[in-house]
């Protein structure tokens, strides 16, 4: 099928749908300037495997290098913004209230800095820090120490009970925070649609999701610029760049100079 007829489809199933969920990964944030996971482990940090760096024992062992790599990786993210297909989304939360779930597995935080309210953040927030253990102060106080009080270091640490800061990202080994899980669960099991976009479909239990999507009945529309691993389950197949497609799908904004490859 032709790529336009495909848009046109598509855009019908998105004006239709009582419940969308959008699935967003790596691919979104590309288009932005974003590295990739593995594409970060360059120049200085070419010899690291991520494994090395994106763990809890990691970071025990090695607490200032792994807090250096953050460092580094969160200024790659604080020069870059939020692309097109992030203001889509975005916008179409804004002008249909309720009807938008906007799933990620992205740490970046551009989803929220395009806008986006009650993003269910998978992988968590490399802009954010928290503890890296419970605060022992919850034996005798009734609040934690906060973050913001940490003494500046690397990692920073805390003056009352020597915890140290950490990225508040989920790491290799970690569980998925539970409450944005659940929720991200029960809405691709509650969906009309489902739009997978920029995600290969590799990253468990993320990747899950859009079979729950599909065997509850909903559509799945995969976006993205090459085949992934869920293409089987897919409706329709968009191979394009999701800030070329994403605003005339869900806006009704034509963007000149799209160039795609006929999906699945």
């Amino acid at each position: 099928m032709p790529l336009q007829e495909k848009m046109q489809k598509v855009r019908g199933w998105i004006q239709s749908a009582q419940r969308v969920v959008a699935l967003t990964g790596a691919g979104i944030s590309a288009e932005s300037g974003v590295p990739t996971f593995r594409d970060a482990q360059t120049g200085l940090w070419a010899r690291y495997k991520p494994e090395d760096l994106a763990t809890e024992a990691a970071f025990r062992h090695d607490p200032q290098r792994v807090w250096d790599w953050y460092a580094w990786r969160r200024e790659l993210v604080a020069n870059v913004s939020p692309n097109a297909a992030h203001h889509a989304l975005a916008e179409f939360g804004r002008q249909h209230p309720g009807r938008l779930t906007l799933v990620t597995q992205n740490v970046d935080g551009l989803h929220q800095q395009a806008g986006s309210e009650d993003v269910l953040a998978l992988h968590g927030n490399i802009r954010q820090d928290r503890w890296l253990r419970p605060c022992p102060r919850e034996r005798f106080s009734e609040r934690d120490c906060e973050p913001a009080t940490a003494t500046e270091g690397r990692p920073p640490k805390c003056d009352v009970c020597g915890n140290q800061l950490r990225p508040a990202v989920v790491w290799f080994g970690e569980a998925l925070p539970e409450i944005s899980l659940f929720r991200a669960d029960e809405a691709a099991g509650n969906c009309d649609l489902m739009l997978v976009i920029g995600t290969s479909g590799l990253v468990y239990p993320a990747a899950g999701l859009a079979d729950v999507a599909r065997r509850a009945g909903a559509r799945v529309v995969i976006i993205n610029t090459g085949p992934t691993e869920l293409d089987d389950l897919a409706d329709c197949g968009i191979r394009c760049k999701a800030a070329e497609c994403l605003p005339e799908l869900l806006l009704g904004e034509t963007r000149m100079g799209v160039t795609a490859e006929e999906g699945v």
